[in-house]
């Protein structure tokens, strides 16, 4: 039962998903930063609210419907969205695909050489041919010297 386990754990998908969510977390932490440091002040500035959780509100029988607060939700979703694509998937998918072509690489010289030494082991039909007929020459130059 432990064996399992401890396979599942350790299966790269594991690790890579435990790297993203680690990523994921330090992302949403600077983009917090970033929102509540730049463009909520930026917000305040031309609103006159401190965020944008007061945009777009209504009101109505005592319940609140801020349309500012899903706005600021969905602004501070597609930063970390973008933050997460250009600082972690553009660099894991070029580093992937420089190993890809290194792999792909390795595997055609590896067969390249494979080739060719499969080439110069085994001689061609025509090597085989003429090296039939000298055979067959020296056995009969061997059994001429023989009768003779």
């Amino acid at each position: 039962m432990f064996e399992g386990f401890k396979k599942f754990i350790a299966r790269g998908n594991m690790i890579d998903m435990a790297v993203g969510v680690v990523m994921g977390g330090a992302v949403t932490t600077v983009v917090n930063a970033i929102v509540n440091s730049v463009i909520n002040p930026f917000i305040a500035m031309i609103f006159g609210k401190p965020n944008m959780d007061g945009l777009l509100a209504i009101t109505f029988n005592g319940a609140t419907v801020s349309f500012g607060a899903v706005l600021g939700a969905i602004l501070n979703f597609l930063i970390i969205a973008v933050a997460v694509y250009f600082c972690i998937l553009v660099p894991i998918n070029k580093f992937r695909d420089m190993t890809e072509a290194l792999l792909a690489k390795t595997k055609l010289a590896e067969q390249k050489k494979a080739d060719e030494e499969a080439a110069s082991a085994e001689p061609t039909a025509e090597e085989q041919t003429v090296l039939l007929l000298q055979q067959i020459r020296d056995e009969l130059a061997k059994q001429n010297a023989q009768n003779a």
